[in-house]
């Protein structure tokens, strides 16, 4: 008996199926119901069997996994993605994460047993992501889009965060701010939060003042709702820099709750260049990611991966900063 037929059994046996069962998940020929397929997909993942395809083999469909389909900078990257796979006749699969590393992983394993021609993945960590790491076994080509850090011979499309937010930080500097906080998604939850965090921080150090902790809040829920008055008792800051372009929104909703305007009292940013965040009054300032044409640079990276025509490669896109109106320089401080 050959080692992959053994292999092929022990899949079978950790799965709880026959082996017939294990062959119509690998070769996508014959029936097999959705929760058998991902029990045998994570069966084979944890033994090491080889999931990998041929492009042929594969069917004409490129998987997607993005941690929310709330936030308008992921429908921007999936719509460059459908744009870049009708092109190329083929067809997208989406998942969402909601955020959750455990939910991660489970819907990669879904998303496995598709059998995709490749996988695109906005992950909540890719240096300690086990979905990636799933995928990575798999043998599927894979693009983590938005991650940074990402682990050398993975391909990535993702702009500098930390640069774009050190550069930002510097604008306010620049124009008398110097009691900045930083609300941020919870870092567990999204490496992008955290490197604008150090790009803030960085600026801070930079010009020799303190950093304040970050706060972070929950990304399901802060978007509907942040309450700032211990932030303003504790910190009376002059400016606030948020994450991503929702959050900005939530705390300008905060501020006037407070009573405060923006950015007569305290200015506000964001991260990501929404375009209702751009709409609305006042206009935001904020960092803008080029959200479609990155969906689209990613799905071409991955058919090339997958057709053997190129090597994993880290692409970063330019950010363009998005002057707006929620920036203004301080006012004098009463005596």
């Amino acid at each position: 008996m050959s080692a992959t037929e053994t292999t092929i059994r022990e899949v079978a046996a950790l799965a709880g199926c026959s082996i017939a069962t294990v062959s119509r998940v690998v070769t996508g020929h014959g029936p097999v119901s959705d929760q058998m397929r991902k029990r045998v997909v994570q069966s084979a993942l944890e033994l090491g069997f080889p999931l990998t395809r041929t492009l042929a083999q594969a069917r004409p469909v490129i998987s997607v996994l993005v941690p929310s389909l709330t936030n308008p900078v992921f429908a921007g990257v999936v719509a460059g993605i459908e744009q870049r796979a009708r092109a190329a006749n083929m067809f997208t699969i989406l998942g969402q994460s909601n955020y959750d590393p455990a939910q991660e992983e489970d819907v990669v394993s879904t998303l496995i047993g598709e059998r995709p021609t490749g996988m695109i993945l906005t992950v909540c960590d890719p240096a300690t992501s086990r979905a990636l790491e799933r995928v990575r076994k798999a043998g599927m080509p894979v693009v983590t889009i938005y991650n940074e850090g990402t682990p050398d011979g993975v391909a990535s499309v993702s702009v500098d965060s930390r640069g774009a937010v050190r550069q930002l930080t510097e604008e306010l500097l620049s124009i008398g701010h110097r009691r900045i906080v930083f609300v941020a998604g919870k870092f567990t939850s999204s490496d992008r939060s955290s490197y604008r965090y150090q790009g803030y921080r960085d600026a801070m150090v930079a010009a020799r003042l303190i950093a304040s902790p970050p706060i972070e809040v929950d990304f399901i829920d802060a978007t509907k709702d942040i309450d700032l008055t211990e932030v303003l008792s504790t910190h009376q800051p002059t400016a606030i820099m948020a994450s991503n372009d929702l959050l900005a929104l939530t705390v300008i909703a905060s501020l006037r709750r407070a009573g405060l305007s923006v950015p007569g009292d305290v200015s506000v940013t964001g991260f990501d260049g929404i375009d209702f965040a751009r709409q609305s009054s006042p206009k935001l300032t904020t960092i803008r990611q080029p959200s479609q044409s990155m969906g689209t640079l990613a799905a071409s990276l991955l058919l090339e991966m997958a057709a053997g025509h190129k090597a994993p490669m880290q692409l970063r896109p330019d950010f363009i900063p998005l002057a707006g109106e929620t920036v203004a320089p301080p006012r004098p401080r009463e005596p």
